[in-house]
Order: structure tokens, then sequence, then C-alpha cells
């Protein structure tokens, strides 16, 4: 790998001139000028991002940490994120921590050891000490915090979404997935549509999820199902949930919309795939991810702040997983 001494070499310079051409701090003759950007051409050199970042004291690194890249949401905040940050001229570090606190805590750590100016966490464990000790500017998305700023949905308004529709569709034996505890949004979608079915004067089932994730969402589809097989309508945690309870439905001989329907939540590409593709409430997550990239630069630039929590809105998708109200008259 060709490094800065062989560029020295190539020009006939010390390493302090080449440093001073890429980072274009102090004088350099334009004719010394032309022979270090003549190596740096020649050899292919493409300076070490942290390396410029200690030499110039002004990194342009951000930490982002996502919790499952299988689920194929995340995927779509970090390029909300990524294409905000390139337009600024930022870059990223990239961490999946699969939900494991510990596995999230060494990968903050490698964020600082690598001169990250901030961090981005869609983290499953915001009140974690590690993030009480960030000397840096933090700013979680897909989640909430009452001491960090936070890019975030309306979760409570998707999930009163989600049961309106549901009940508006006929589904009188409602099941509600709910999602991990310790995730407010997950929680906000959970307490709205349990607000809108109570308010409808309906009985509903709880089966309660820890996680996100594609590995144990087959076996709570089948709980779901064993323990209440008259269940006639579906609120999902997310889409990942809604698949599998599409695929547990089909298996024990469920006819999906007519025996049982079926909500999902964040919209995320593949469920307009499916067959029946799938009814969901749509979170706007490359927004969210543009967005908190945004608000992150402005607190990393010591910029006027407006909001500290943006909350973005939600809305149903209507799709095959679903009834089509019935109209009276």
């Amino acid at each position: 790998m060709t490094t800065i001494k062989d560029v020295a070499n190539l020009a006939g310079v010390s390493v302090a001139t080449v440093s001073r051409v890429i980072n274009d701090r102090g004088y350099v003759h334009a004719d010394t000028r032309k022979k270090v950007e003549d190596a740096v051409k020649a050899l292919h050199f493409s300076p070490n991002e942290v390396a410029r970042s200690l030499y110039t004291r002004k990194s342009k690194l951000i930490g982002l940490l996502l919790p499952d890249i299988a689920n194929p949401y995340f995927p779509q905040l970090a390029r909300g994120v990524e294409d905000q940050m390139q337009e600024q001229d930022y870059r990223l570090i990239f961490g999946n921590s699969d939900e494991d606190e510990r596995k999230e805590q060494d990968y903050i750590q490698t964020f600082i050891q690598n001169n990250v100016v901030g961090v981005i966490s869609s983290t499953n464990y915001p009140h974690s000490s590690i993030y009480e000790k960030l000397k840096i500017p933090v700013v979680f998305l897909d989640r909430t915090s009452l001491d960090r700023p936070s890019v975030y949905a309306d979760g409570r308004e998707g999930g009163r979404l989600a049961a309106k529709e549901m009940i508006e569709r006929g589904s009188k034996r409602i099941t509600v997935m709910q999602g991990p505890s310790h995730i407010r949004p997950a929680q906000d979608r959970f307490e709205g549509a349990i607000e809108v079915i109570r308010e409808a004067g309906l009985a509903y089932e709880i089966i309660q999820t820890t996680s996100f994730s594609f590995n144990e969402a087959g076996v709570w589809a089948e709980e779901l199902f064993r323990k209440y097989p008259d269940t006639d309508g579906v609120i999902a945690s997310n889409d990942i949930a809604a698949m599998a309870v599409l695929h547990e439905a089909y298996r024990i001989g469920k006819s999906v919309p007519h025996d049982v329907q079926v909500i999902g939540f964040d919209d995320i590409p593949m469920s307009g795939l499916l067959s029946p593709a799938l009814s969901t409430i749509h979170q706007p997550a490359y927004e969210m991810g543009r967005e908190a990239a945004g608000l992150l630069i402005q607190l990393v630039e010591q910029s006027n702040i407006n909001q500290r929590n943006i909350q973005l809105p939600v809305s149903f998708v209507e799709r095959g997983t679903t009834r089509k109200v019935r109209i009276n008259g």
C-alpha cells in the first residue's frame, strides 16, 4: 500500500511538505506543489482520512451505528444519512451491533479511536452509560431520548392508524405484537394501537416480542396462532414480523385477508413484492436518515439549531393483506 513517505520520496520533498499540500495548510511553492500532486497521481495515493484528521485536527468522520443490517429498514436509514453526509463532505464509519449492548459499546470505542466528531445511533440502549460519557455530539435515529437530540417517526399515530384501518375493515379479534419494551418508538406504536382498540370497545390479545430481528420473528408468529387461533387481525411490530405472520398463516391454512388481516410497520421495499402485498404503516426512513445527518452536522459545526427533536409523519399504505373498507348505502 502506498504511503505518504513513498509520495515524498518520488517528489523529492519531505513528508511534512506532502502533508501541507494534501491538507492545503501552509505555504508551498507552486513548483513543489506540482511535484507532489504529480507524485500523488502517479502512485494513486489516497490519504487516510483518520491520519488527515489527526494532522488537521478537523476530522470529517462520523460514526453510524445500526442494530441489525439484515432488516432492510435500517439500510434505508443509512442511505439517507450517507447521502446527506456526502453532500456536506463528511464520511461514515459504520457499525452493526446485532442488538447486542456489549458489541454496541465496542463499536462506540472504535469510533472514538478513529477520531470521529459525532455519532448517529439507532441504539436499543439509549440510556447506556457509554452515551453519557461521550464528549462529542450524538443524535439518536429512530430512537428517542430525553437528553439527546433525536429524529424519529410518529409511532403513536402509526399504531392508531393501524388499529383504525384494521377495525374499519371488519376485524373483531385483534392481536397486537408488542415490540421490545426498552425501545420507546416500539412502545409508542403499541400504545397507539391499544388506545384505538379500547375506544372501539373490542377485546384484544398481545404477543410480546423482544427484538425486531429476522431470527425470532417466525417463533413469535407460531406462538401467536397457537395461543390465539381465532385471531382475525394482526397488527405486527414491524414488517419482518408481519411477513412471518403471513408465512405462518399460510402454513396452517388461513387465507389472508379473508380469514385474518395483517398490517405491518415500516414499509420496507420488499413489502410490496409479497403475494399478497403487505399493507403497512409507512415510516419515511430515508428522510429520517437525512434529517439526522443534517442535525448532527449542525451540532458538530455549532450552528444555530431550531429543533433538537424532529418527528416525521407516518401514513397507511393499503395493499393486499387487508380487505377493502365496506361502504354502506
